[in-house]
């Protein structure tokens, strides 16, 4: 027997049998809006299905130019348009994977003045107001679902998606919060699920038996005026007597003020919604969000809460994850750590997805071409953090002979301070991979050798590459040499301890998560039962929206204050897509900001400074300096004293916000252009 019995096993619709549970969920990546896009688009479907994924889903398609996400976004309503997915279905099906298009109407959450909605009610993240549909409209639209999908069966697709979820326009229609509409449309429980039943039932009289109908429901609005559970359960019920052979589950609208996909949420944190619209229904259910392990998928379908797990951003990170989980190579599967940095953040920005672990995710066809190298080089990697472990895997993959110093005993550089950080324990995953990949590839590692410049000098490597990293920042104010002050890579190392009045100094990143740090629960940090209270979820889901009225906000009983030079916005560097998630944490925390600070010394007192004019003391047990970082390039200039060529990668080369996105993708473009 395998060891995932349940997420290996197939599933046979009796038209279309599915090799294992694995869903690639949908994706919206706007790999559409580059040059070449159907080749890249292809590319990026293919190697999900050489990865064995047994169902993939495609991001989201408009039935209608109104229904995009914004201008530029895919819509598929005319026949001419069929061979361009053609290709993609056809690539996706040689690797032996079923695909199905998502048709995703955005409704309010669309990008362009001409958005619609069931009412004239504005998003609070979009700054159009939507159109309310006329009646004719709203006929029109259903039409327009049906077009997509007809098109979408022409087109070779196993069948499709339809979004009823995540706050885009059929869920607007099921949600008081957004329909006040009095005609048959709205009102009643019947009225505001009509749309959502007359799609599914007309797609199906258009699609005929053999065609895969899948609804993703809301199993958890997480916004006031949302579905209370039964609603959510009642909705599935009629959606499968409509003629949905499978429902997937979406947790939370886009606008929630309840964090659903990010690291900071534990793994499979949603079961127990996804597991009430599971008992509501005889055809299968598809488990969602915070799933990135096997061990956890085979948890979450053994349990018999769900039939299918998706993974949408873990099959950015790496393709081949069911793939190696059948070989049994699941130490070498490269984790979602669920950082949103590289794939949502980028998406929020206007910008292409990828993946911080895996840059290759979405340039397909930038690496899948590159030639073994010829010759072979012997290459030095000199730090073991992320940039240097990318560089040195990569490289080695390419058939160079790689060594790879650390002068620690560890490799993670960084990354082993930030798993420290609430949420960011996922970085013990990635520092996993690197493990497996540098042994897998016969990379020589050295731990606890600090490479010298007399032995990469020594003539024995054609090329050296420097990814040594950062140091704090040093402080120089009067009193910054006082027992009280610390830095926080000692902190974080647990090399110092901490006293409960605590002043950081420094609000970027590093000093956000800091703050994030010292406010933790020491007792149980990834409780699935503390995060639901403290971020005020009814799992119980007799609340409209699943949301209690008062979320909790346990402290562990730290006095905190965070400062600034800058008198500025705090936290204008976070990410963008879980910056206010941090924000959030702080402020129910009672977490204090100053900005536009001057620091004036530290002494037995505690932290002067100066803030409005006003000379001001923060009597604290400990200061923490997070204020920056400096490249470590010291064995640089010694090996440039001696006339040779060397590369630096990471923070070395860079030390803005530490940015491991582009550490790793520098180091990755370095290692296939040796």
């Amino acid at each position: 027997m395998p060891a995932y019995p349940n997420l290996l096993a197939p599933y046979d619709f009796g038209f279309l049998t599915l090799r294992n549970r694995v869903v690639m969920g949908a994706m919206h990546t706007r790999i559409e809006t580059l040059d070449r896009p159907l080749e890249r688009l292809t590319a990026f479907y293919r190697e999900r299905a050489r990865g064995e994924a047994g169902l993939i889903l495609t991001g989201g398609v408009a039935p209608n130019p109104e229904g995009r996400m914004e201008d530029g976004a895919p819509v598929l309503n005319d026949e001419s348009e069929l061979a361009y997915h053609r290709g993609i279905v056809s690539a996706v099906h040689a690797e032996g994977s079923a695909i199905a298009l998502q048709i995703l109407h955005a409704g309010r959450y669309a990008k362009l003045a001409e958005c619609v909605a069931p009412s004239a009610i504005r998003a609070p993240i979009n700054k159009f107001i939507p159109k309310a549909l006329t009646r004719e409209e709203i006929e029109r639209t259903i039409a327009d679902f049906v077009r997509t999908a007809t098109l979408a069966r022409q087109a070779g697709y196993d069948g499709v998606e339809i979004m009823g979820s995540e706050g885009y326009l059929i869920n607007e229609f099921a949600a008081l919060r957004t329909n006040k509409r009095t005609d048959d449309y709205g009102g009643s429980f019947e009225g505001r699920t009509r749309l959502a039943l007359e799609i599914v039932a007309a797609i199906r009289k258009a699609a005929g038996p053999r065609f895969l109908i899948i609804y993703r429901i809301s199993a958890i609005d997480l916004v006031d005026e949302g579905m209370t559970g039964e609603e959510v359960q009642s909705l599935a019920r009629l959606v499968e007597r409509a003629g949905a052979n499978i429902l997937n589950t979406g947790i939370g609208w886009h606008e929630a003020v309840v964090p659903t996909i990010a690291a900071i949420v534990p793994r499979a944190a949603w079961t127990f919604a996804v597991a009430r619209v599971k008992a509501a229904v005889t055809i299968p259910v598809i488990a969602s969000n915070r799933i990135n392990t096997p061990e956890v998928a085979e948890q979450v379908l053994s349990s018999g809460s769900a039939d299918f797990v998706s993974m949408a951003r873990p099959l950015l990170a790496d393709p081949h994850f069911a793939r190696k989980v059948r070989q049994g190579k699941q130490n070498e599967i490269n984790t979602c750590i669920a950082c949103n940095q590289a794939c949502l953040d980028r998406i929020f920005s206007e910008q292409t997805a990828s993946c911080l672990v895996n840059p290759m995710a979405g340039r397909e066809i930038e690496y899948e071409s590159a030639a073994p190298a010829a010759p072979p080089k012997r290459i030095a990697v000199v730090g073991a953090g992320p940039a240097g472990l990318a560089c040195a895997i990569n490289a080695a993959r390419r058939g160079h002979r790689v060594t790879l110093f650390e002068r620690a005993p560890n490799i993670g550089g960084q990354f082993k301070l930030a798993r420290a950080i609430p949420g960011k324990q996922e970085f013990n995953e990635t520092i996993r991979y690197f493990q497996s990949q540098l042994a897998r590839l016969g990379v020589e590692l050295q731990t606890g050798h600090a490479a010298s410049e007399d032995e990469l000098a020594a003539g024995q490597f054609d090329s050296i590459v420097l990814a040594t990293g950062v140091k704090p920042r040093r402080w120089s104010i009067p009193g910054a040499d006082h027992p009280k002050v610390l830095y926080y890579d000692d902190v974080l190392a647990g090399d110092r301890s901490v006293g409960r009045t605590v002043a950081i100094v420094g609000a970027g990143g590093i000093g956000f998560d800091m703050a994030s740090w010292l406010l933790r629960d020491e007792t149980n940090p990834d409780a699935v039962d503390g995060f639901l209270k403290a971020w005020g979820v009814d799992t119980a889901l007799t609340s409209p929206g699943g949301l209690t009225a008062e979320p909790t906000a346990p402290r562990n009983g730290r006095r905190i204050a965070i400062f600034q030079r800058r008198n500025e916005r705090m936290g204008g560097t976070l990410g963008k897509t879980t910056g206010w998630v941090l924000k959030a944490q702080l402020r129910r925390g009672g977490v204090g900001q100053y900005a536009g600070v001057t620091y004036r010394k530290v002494d037995d007192a505690g932290l002067h400074y100066s803030i409005g004019g006003e000379d001001k003391i923060m009597a604290c047990d400990n200061v923490i300096v997070c204020a920056g970082q400096e490249p470590d390039r010291d064995l640089l200039q010694r090996l440039q004293a001696r006339g040779l060529s060397v590369h630096l990668v990471g923070g070395s080369e860079s030390t803005t916000e530490l940015d491991a996105v582009r550490a790793i993708e520098d180091a990755t473009r370095l290692a296939f252009n040796f």
